[in-house]
């Protein structure tokens, strides 16, 4: 016997996007449903940032040891070199992961939200059928809010199983690679790949591109790149992977038409993601679209009156950050408050060996004539150099245009400067020009004074420069 439900608003998808605009609808008073198959918190709690993350952080302390282990550092040395168990990683990582998990379910439930477990089928724009593990359920709501975020795309000539693996393997693994083949240098690709070289594991990379993170500058990129070369990262660039031979190796055809053979234990294809539009009803719902994502407005409403999509089903940047701001306006939509989606830039982190924070415009996008461009290095910065991150090239990049000195664009590659996403990404979501930075005390020692500095650098007077 099908159990019917009906509710004012019902949720798809309890990634960032879903649990957070689920947990809005509730603390607005809304009666509200959310439906997840798999684990509440998404790709990005339980398979992608987060766990990603903890594995990052392991590797570069064990990337410490090691070298400690081979030559006094800071005046630091170990007598033995140190040992890694990854199964034993993996489930510290895990732990971080069911942490979290239990505490977005608390959230829910102290938004008083229902959560239904199993996958959502509709049979029209307002009603879903769910098979829980009590049966089935007919669920009809007032709004729909569609959060089924991203599925990692398979190259063709290399398609998932055996040997070859997405992300979400590469988080699990049992036992370290001693070869690993990564196809793709976007950030995911660089991420992982920088994090099982630190660990151990002889790493090669196939890109497509002239140049790893193809959507960064080469300047910004460089860093990474000079990384990957003392750690004995091979390169493949403007590569084509034509598929696994009959030995099983990866054959790469390179920019000269030679052919490779490219032995590895594991094969990590991280060529992007795509919107998960398949096995939930999309086709019932008459939905417009816009290519491959669903077609929505800057209240993120869909061609249906009230079914809502928010996060990577509707399109570029396919980040947690946003979907979580864009669930959040449609609740706040719902309950009857005026909200559009407009923020005037979305941060980008990329968490490679160091890292690299984008906010705004990339700087091939940006005119010369109209814009000044000042860039403060962080090897004139005390707080850099005492974490061992000044003599890595990495700097603080400020674009602002000439005649009011509005900041448009904010860069920045170096260790931890993750960090400093927040205070960029305000700057320049409140307008602020180039004075606002330099008339700002900053605290010594930060590596937020190379923020200060180059400011000031684009008005001409940088301190310590």
């Amino acid at each position: 016997m099908t159990r019917k439900l009906n509710t004012k608003v019902l949720v798809v998808g309890a990634g960032p996007g879903g649990y957070v605009a689920a947990i809005r609808c509730g603390q607005l008073g809304l009666d509200t449903v959310l439906v997840e198959g798999d684990r509440l918190g998404g790709t990005c709690l339980i398979r992608g940032c987060i766990p990603s993350k903890a594995i990052i952080h392991a590797a570069g302390q064990f990337e410490a040891m090691t070298a400690a282990a081979k030559a006094p550092r800071f005046g630091i040395s170990l007598e033995t070199s140190p040992k890694l168990d990854i199964a034993a990683t993996v489930r510290w990582k895990d732990s971080i992961v069911d942490r979290l998990n239990g505490g977005v379910r608390a959230l829910l439930t102290r938004a008083r939200v229902r959560v239904i477990e199993g996958w959502a089928r509709f049979s029209d724009a307002k009603t879903c059928r769910v098979q829980t593990g009590e049966g089935e359920m007919e669920i009809s709501a007032e709004h729909v809010i569609l959060a089924t975020g991203s599925v990692a795309t398979p190259l063709p000539t290399l398609p998932f199983g055996g040997p070859v693996i997405s992300s979400t393997e590469a988080l699990a693994l049992q036992e370290l690679p001693r070869r690993l083949l990564i196809v793709g240098a976007g950030y995911i690709g660089l991420e992982l790949g920088t994090a099982l070289r630190k660990l151990g594991s002889q790493v090669a990379i196939v890109e497509a591109q002239s140049q790893i993170l193809p959507t960064y500058d080469a300047k910004l990129v460089e860093p990474v790149r000079r990384w990957l070369e003392r750690n004995d990262v091979k390169l493949y660039l403007d590569a084509k992977v034509l598929g696994l031979s009959s030995t099983g190796a990866v054959q790469v055809q390179t920019k000269s038409g030679e052919t490779l053979d490219l032995q590895a234990d594991r094969v990590l294809v991280t060529i992007g993601r795509k919107p998960c539009t398949e096995g939930w009803g999309l086709e019932e719902m008459a939905l417009a679209m816009n290519g491959r994502f669903v077609r929505v407005d800057e209240r993120c409403a869909t061609s249906t009156r009230n079914v809502w999509a928010i996060g990577d089903l509707v399109g570029e940047p396919m980040l947690a950050h946003k979907a979580s701001a864009q669930g959040e306006m449609v609740a706040e939509i719902i309950a009857g408050k005026r909200r559009r989606f407009d923020p005037v830039a979305i941060p980008a982190v990329c968490f490679t060996d160091p890292e690299i924070v984008t906010v705004g415009p990339s700087l091939r996008e940006i005119s010369d004539t109209e814009t000044s461009v000042s860039v403060f290095p962080f090897k004139a910065n005390g707080r850099a150099l005492t974490l061992d991150a000044g003599e890595h090239g990495g700097f603080v990049r400020v674009i602002a245009r000439k005649d009011d000195h509005r900041l448009i664009a904010i860069h920045a590659v170096g260790d931890h400067v993750a960090e400093l996403s927040g205070e960029f990404t305000q700057a320049i979501e409140q307008g602020a020009v180039l004075e606002d930075i330099a008339g700002t005390i900053h605290a010594h020692p930060t590596l937020s004074e190379a923020f200060h500095e180059a400011a000031l650098l684009g008005l001409g007077h940088a301190i310590h420069i």
